[in-house]
């Protein structure tokens, strides 16, 4: 199976981690779970150990809050897939170690980069925070606008990118791969052909 980069995204208990869980099953070799979670209080140590309980056993788990880039550099060859949950607490975990949005996007441009250049698949989850209405704080709104900035370049690099919606997932992107033999001499009648195509991978990815 030929390396993907898979984004979900979604509301809060949509069925996302699941869903990534299923999705990971599909791939080849071994699995690593990239936490970025940390037990800050009683609920959140909660939502770990249940979040453990429900990964295969055979899974590694590598813990890192804020190094996900640097973690994909240093595993990303001995694993055939690497599920990150979740860049909205890795967001948060920035905003806590006091980083400025240049650190930000500075940050997910490293991200993007590990993503593209790490051998294994990838599945990324994250929160979609931008629905709601506009927060009542500074902080709350840099969160939210980082992290609708951040989901828009992890989903540029993404083959495939699914939104969450009541346990169901919708498929909002798939890229097409294109052979050498689908290349025809153009003329009239391929021009109508591929246009008709493009318009219909437009839609399937809107």
């Amino acid at each position: 199976m030929p390396k993907k980069i898979i984004f979900i995204t979604g509301g809060v208990r949509s069925g996302k981690s699941q869903f990534a869980l299923e999705l990971a099953q599909k791939f080849p070799g071994r699995k690593a779970y990239l936490a970025t979670a940390q037990p800050l209080d009683r609920e959140m140590a909660e939502r770990i150990r249940r979040h453990k309980g429900n990964r295969p056993r055979d899974w590694q788990t590598l813990e890192e809050p804020l190094r996900v880039s640097a973690i994909l550099g240093e595993k990303g060859d001995h694993f055939g897939l690497i599920l990150i949950d979740c860049l909205t607490l890795w967001i948060s975990n920035g905003l806590m170690a006091h980083w400025t949005e240049k650190k930000f996007l500075q940050e997910a441009e490293r991200l993007c980069k590990a993503c593209r250049h790490t051998r294994c698949s990838l599945i990324i989850v994250s929160n979609e925070v931008g629905l709601g209405i506009v927060p009542d704080n500074p902080s709350a709104r840099m969160f939210r606008d980082l992290s609708g900035l951040i989901h828009q370049k992890v989903a540029q690099q993404a083959d495939e990118v699914y939104f969450m919606v009541a346990g169901i997932p919708l498929q909002l992107k798939k890229r097409v791969a294109h052979s050498a033999k689908s290349i025809a001499p153009r003329g009239k009648k391929n021009l109508v052909k591929k246009a008709s195509k493009t318009s219909s991978r437009h839609f399937q990815e809107v």
